[in-house]
Parts: C-alpha cells; sequence; structure tokens
C-alpha cells in the first residue's frame, strides 16, 4: 500500500478534521482492494473508539409519497404520474410507533415527501403530541419547511431532523433539480435547524453522473461546516421513471457500492463522533450491503416499519428491498445480520449523536457556514 496513504489514514485516524479536501478525495477515490479495506477498517476503529461495536436502530415509517418537488433523480418526483400516492393517517403512524416501542425501538424516523402547508404541519404537530408520551427519540425527514414550522415540530416532540443537501455544490445541484429548486434555502434551512436545538442531519448521494472524488470531498467538509450531528448518505441508483435515470451514464453497481462504502468511511475519519446510517440503498446494491456499511464506520441503521400494503409506493430508487417484509420479519433479520458480523443492536436506547450530546447547550451555536 502507498505509504502516503496510509499516512493520511493515521491523522485522519487521530482527530477529527485532519485532512485537508484534496486529501479526503484521495481516500474517497480509493478503488485497490488494499487500499479500501484499509480505509474502511481505519473507519471503523475510530467509530468503534466513539460508540462501541454497537448498532443503534431507528423504526422507519414512510408516512406519505406526495410531494412538491421534483428532483430529476427521483421517482416520488411530483411529474411522475406512475406513482399511485398515499398518505397514512394519524392513528396509523401512531400505532406504528406504539408497535416499534413495543418490539424495544427507542427511536422512530417520520419521512415522507416534501410538502409546505398550514394543514400538513398541523397535521405532523398533532401526531408528535400523540408520540411524545411513548418517550421515543423522533426524527423528522420532511423536507424544507419555514422557521416556524420547524419551531413548532421541536414544540411538539421532534427531536433531530434530516434533511440531506444532496450535493454541496451549487452548480452540480441545478443540475440536479429543475428550476425553482434552491440549493440556498437548503442551506439556510439546515442552520434554522441548528439554531433550534435539533440534532442535524444532512448527507449527500454518491455515484452520479458527473461527480468527482474532489466533489465528494468538499461535501464531507461541508458537513463539518454546518455542524452535522447525524449523515445520511447512499449511492444513487437510478429510476426508470425520473429524467436522470435511463439516460444517465452512471456508474455501476459494484462501482456505486465501493463509492457508498468509502463515503461512509471518509465522512466517518473526518468528523468521529457523528451517527452515520448505512443507507438502504446499499443492501439494494449488495445482499450484505448494509453490514458493509456498519463495518466501514457506520453505526445507525433503520429498518423499515411501514405496514407492508404501502410500501411499494414509497420507492425513491427501483429495487428498494424488503418491500414485503413484516415489522416482525425486519426486526428478526435485523438482530441476526447485526450479529453475523460480531455488532450488537442497542434495543430500547435513543442513541442519540455522541456529537450533538458533546456540544448541546441550551441553544446550540449557529455554523460558521454562510449561505
Amino acid at each position: 500500500m502507498d505509504p502516503a496513504f496510509e499516512s493520511l489514514l493515521v491523522r485522519a485516524s487521530e482527530k477529527p478534521k485532519a485532512l485537508s479536501v484534496p486529501e479526503l478525495a484521495r481516500l474517497m477515490s480509493a478503488a485497490d482492494a488494499e487500499e479500501r479495506r484499509a480505509l474502511h477498517a481505519a473507519a471503523y476503529a475510530v467509530k468503534t473508539r466513539h460508540v462501541g461495536r454497537r448498532v443503534s436502530v431507528r423504526g422507519l415509517v414512510e408516512s406519505g409519497n406526495a410531494c412538491a418537488k421534483d428532483c430529476l433523480y427521483c421517482g416520488l418526483r411530483r411529474s411522475n404520474a406512475r406513482v399511485e400516492r398515499y398518505a397514512l393517517s394519524a392513528d396509523e403512524i401512531v400505532a406504528v410507533a406504539e408497535a416499534a416501542k413495543a418490539r424495544g425501538y427507542a427511536s422512530l424516523v417520520i419521512q415522507s415527501g416534501e410538502i409546505e402547508s398550514e394543514a400538513h404541519t398541523r397535521f405532523v404537530e398533532g401526531v408528535l403530541k400523540r408520540v411524545a408520551p411513548l418517550d421515543m427519540g423522533v426524527t423528522l425527514s420532511l423536507g424544507e419547511q419555514t422557521d416556524e414550522t420547524f419551531r413548532r415540530w421541536k414544540d411538539a416532540g421532534a427531536s433531530r431532523y434530516l434533511l440531506r443537501i444532496e450535493t454541496s455544490d451549487p452548480a452540480f445541484y441545478a443540475k440536479l433539480h429543475p428550476s425553482g429548486h434552491d440549493w440556498r434555502r437548503r442551506v439556510a434551512c439546515l442552520q434554522t435547524l441548528k439554531r433550534l436545538g435539533y440534532q442535524l442531519g444532512t448527507g449527500v448521494m454518491c455515484a452520479l453522473p458527473g461527480q468527482t472524488p474532489e466533489m465528494l470531498a468538499r461535501d464531507v467538509a461541508f458537513f463539518g461546516d454546518v455542524d452535522a450531528d447525524m449523515l445520511g448518505m447512499g449511492p444513487y441508483v437510478p429510476h426508470p421513471d425520473a429524467p436522470l435515470g435511463p439516460a444517465a451514464e452512471a456508474p455501476d453497481n459494484a462501482v456505486r457500492l465501493r463509492m457508498g462504502l468509502n463515503l461512509i468511511a471518509v465522512a466517518r475519519l473526518h468528523l468521529h463522533d457523528v451517527n452515520v446510517a448505512a443507507a438502504t440503498s446499499l443492501q439494494a446494491l449488495a445482499p450484505d450491503g448494509r453490514e458493509r456499511g456498519l463495518l466501514a464506520g457506520a453505526n445507525v441503521l433503520m429498518p423499515n416499519l411501514t405496514p407492508v400494503r404501502w410500501r411499494a409506493g414509497y420507492q425513491l430508487y427501483p429495487g428498494k428491498p424488503n418491500l414485503d417484509e413484516s415489522a416482525e420479519e425486519a426486526t428478526a433479520a435485523l438482530e441476526r445480520s447485526v450479529a453475523a458480523i460480531g455488532e450488537t443492536i442497542l434495543w430500547n436506547a435513543r442513541g442519540d449523536s455522541p456529537h450533538f450530546s458533546g456540544i448541546a447547550t441550551s441553544v446550540a451555536p449557529r455554523s460558521s457556514f454562510v449561505v
């Protein structure tokens, strides 16, 4: 192995934010099997130092697939007339939360397409108030909202918010989204969420056509600039009903998987104590994709607890796994797969971000990143 590459791993392992963007790009571009093994092992060692060989779980409920956005890569985009839209009722979401709590989940993720309206804000607010007595950590992944909506949802009981930036490059963002999608507003939402005291989650896609290791390295640096507490990242999987899908000259599945695992490892080595999820898209590319994500530095899994009859309606990309797997089956499969790689699931524990726990104040500091 290149001694210079090995030196980068040593420096990155010793302290967070130790490498420059070009150095992060060098790690990100690791394609040689020996280099990748060393990269993932170093990231795993850093993860183990901060959270142990333990996996935090979040029960995922996909509450609806209506979306006001028209992102060029997404199967749920507003213009896709082939999607059968659905929306869970408040009773259905609360029932999923109650069942999850009974199975040992102490954290819940409520995810949907992006909708901005007073009716939607009130709906989510009401759900959060009903879930609050369960004493679960609740992550929302509901897209861009007004400052007031974010505040209301925080007051109603949400503790985390995941808003993926998808790319930190404004020009590249414009290539992935039609007019009316504003990169600057998305960054401003991240800053608002941080200011309001949420555990801040963000992330990007990798293996996009036209994307380079240098761009992904800048993305990782961006995570540090916005003071992210948790990351949700995954490889781009083309969707046949999205403009970026069938015509895109995208890498093959093996390259997508490699880039997804490298991105997890590089982010872990750069930021050390954040929560990093092993995305479901990794499992779409390889049966053991999520386990490989854990061994590359991730420490969070989000098994899908959405009622089975609605699963097929929430396909951001084709080939999404476990569409017909019940919540009980998902939980059992999760335990088996995690145990097989020598990790332990933290049942009945929220698994809050160590980074957030270490810096939290009554009012979280505003990021130094300026829109």
